[in-house]
């Protein structure tokens, strides 16, 4: 049996260069992660393989990353590396999950460029020869993608598509900057330079490892290859529940890592200042002991009257650079037009939500008046800042 890879341990960074005691650098590294797919590992390696050699040769490396699975899918690996050589097997124990897995991968890779696909026959094989020839055409990063032109999701039912969909809404929402960059951000069939990662320090969290390189790694160019996801053939599936709730914790991990970006710390300073003026008007207009007028009319006032307030706001300082590049009345009234579209979309939102909390939970209107507020806050800012204040882009 091929001898098994040592895991690497302590931070998860990737090296400028393999390290020299791994022999000579191939151009690419596949990094397969697997848990209980020894019914799957073997067909695939041998497509992998029939597939590569004619594209590369041998100056490709596929590297089994197994987190000792019980049905012993390492061993299976590390007995088609004996009569494979470009196959290479890292049995990890004491450390799981999918992410940590890929990285520990690439960490041992010896490729310039490092890869990663699922071993459980989803992601088609050939897909991965569209994907080297984008990279051999300058992109740093290239991605597998179900939602372009040639992409699909086969046989999913209609709720794992919404949950699919809603999960990169969610991203949006929380990292525009991040995930608006690609048409999948979910896909985890993607390979990319080395040198656009190379010295991060990687924190991942759950499945969505893609999120993770194009969060913090160095990528300009993103080209991306349409595939459709098959069904799984063999093997049981991981997806769970857990990992939505990993998914979500690992967005906000990364927005607060990224919290420097200038405009969002002032978007949302002035946001706040907008809540007090919000909450303000609401009260000298619906409660009882001021005006006591109606509460849905008199949430559509105050809401008015603070976008106004933020607008000014944003465009003579969140936003300054763009609007001294569109000087005039005219485009001034413009943005507020568009400020207004986009923040009244919002609106709607944040009425349901108010009437909901404080008519039928009976809470305090207030409290839920700030909860509203804030639901809404990551919608208005994505889309403001790649539509309404878009064209310049020189203080970030």
């Amino acid at each position: 049996m091929t001898a098994l890879l040592e895991t690497p341990k302590g931070s998860l960074d990737i090296a400028a260069v393999p390290r020299a005691e791994l022999g000579p650098a191939v151009k690419l590294s596949l990094i397969i992660p697997t848990f209980n797919e020894s019914k799957n590992v073997g067909p695939l390696i041998e497509k992998l393989t029939s597939l590569l050699d004619a594209e590369l040769g041998d100056a490709y490396e596929l590297i089994v990353v197994d987190d000792d699975s019980p049905d012993k899918t390492w061993e299976l690996a590390a007995k088609i590396g004996e009569s494979n050589p470009r196959v290479r097997v890292l049995r990890r124990q004491g450390e799981r999950g999918l992410s940590t897995a890929v990285i520990r991968g690439w960490q041992v890779a010896r490729g310039d460029v490092l890869a990663v696909m699922d071993a459980d026959l989803q992601h088609p094989p050939e897909v991965n020869i569209g994907l080297w020839r984008e990279i051999e055409r300058g992109a740093d990063l290239a991605l597998g993608s179900r939602h372009i032109e040639g992409g699909g999701v086969s046989d999913w039912s209609m709720l794992r598509r919404l949950l699919s969909r809603g999960a990169q809404m969610l991203g949006l929402v929380i990292l525009p900057g991040v995930l608006s960059r690609v048409s999948d951000p979910m896909s985890g069939y993607f390979m990319f330079r080395r040198s656009a990662i190379a010295g991060v320090k990687l924190d991942p969290l759950g499945y969505k490892i893609l999120i993770e390189v194009l969060g913090r790694g160095r990528i300009k160019w993103v080209a991306e290859v349409g595939y459709v996801f098959r069904e799984r053939i063999a093997g049981e599936s991981k997806v769970s529940s857990r990992l939505y709730i990993d998914y979500l914790r690992h967005l906000i991990r990364l927005r607060l890592a990224t919290l420097s970006e200038s405009r969002l710390l002032r978007f949302l300073a002035v946001g706040a200042s907008g809540v007090f003026v919000d909450m303000g008007m609401l009260y000298l207009l619906s409660d009882p002991h001021a005006l006591g007028f109606p509460l849905t009319r008199s949430k559509l006032v105050a809401a008015e009257t603070a976008i106004i307030w933020n607008f000014l706001l944003n465009d003579a300082w969140t936003f300054a650079s763009v609007a001294r590049g569109q000087p005039g009345l005219r485009a001034k009234l413009r943005r507020l037009l568009g400020f207004n579209a986009i923040c009244g979309t919002g609106l709607v939102i944040n009425i349901g939500l108010l009437n909901l909390l404080f008519n039928q939970a009976h809470m305090n209107r207030y409290a839920a008046n700030l909860i509203a507020i804030a639901v809404v806050t990551g919608w208005n800012y994505a889309l403001n800042r790649s539509l309404n204040w878009a064209p310049i882009r020189t203080d970030e």
